[in-house]
């Protein structure tokens, strides 16, 4: 699998941490679905989530962890246009972690190579609940090498709702312009429409 970094032609690359992602065209076809077994953080972190979810759109449902947090993610993607539930992801993550917080992260870690890797390291320690198994994995900026590449083998997000459009308004449009917005890091989301997942 390559990593190739397929960029618009506007975006800046000095800034960006890359984060790349498997995909196929609008279905995805799951061959062995991947089984995970949350620990108690995953939980914690999957509950804490869907609590926002559930207090920025008003709508609850029945079930618990993560299936609960993929049930509220499809009743999203049927009752909204793609430019609302943007927003409506956006405003979650907004109501998900405190102001205070992530203004003294974008003061304390401005856009540089440190801030980058420090990122790409944070996510693949913390975010594995949402995104499945991911790695760092190197990039050059500006003749230098960055370990600032997430690169996720096979999303858990994307496998879970097996839908491409979900995948790209409930997660990738709205992260990319949060993470911008709030910590000041332009993140580009790259995914790899060639390659099936596995």
């Amino acid at each position: 699998m390559e990593l190739g970094q397929q960029m618009p032609p506007s975006r800046n690359l000095r800034c960006s941490v890359v984060v790349m992602r498997v995909t196929t065209d609008e279905m995805v076809v799951a061959r062995d679905k991947t089984v995970y077994k949350d620990n108690w953080f995953d939980r914690l972190a999957i509950h804490h989530l869907s609590s926002a979810i559930e207090a920025t759109t008003g709508m609850t449902n029945k079930m618990e962890g993560y299936e609960g947090f993929v049930a509220a993610a499809i009743m999203i993607s049927k009752k909204f246009d793609t430019r609302a539930q943007q927003d409506l992801v956006i405003k979650s993550l907004q109501n998900a972690f405190p102001v205070a917080i992530l203004t003294m992260i974008k003061i304390l870690l401005p856009p540089s190579t440190f801030s980058r890797e420090y990122f790409a390291a944070f996510t693949t320690i913390f975010f594995p609940w949402l995104i499945g198994r991911c790695e760092v994995r190197k990039s050059e900026i500006k003749g230098k090498s960055e370990k600032n590449v997430v690169y996720i083998p096979k999303c858990r997000f994307l496998e879970s709702t097996n839908c491409v459009g979900m995948c790209t308004n409930l997660c990738k449009i709205p992260s990319q312009k949060f993470i911008q917005d709030t910590l000041g890091m332009p993140v580009y989301m790259v995914p790899i429409s060639s390659i099936l997942l596995k």
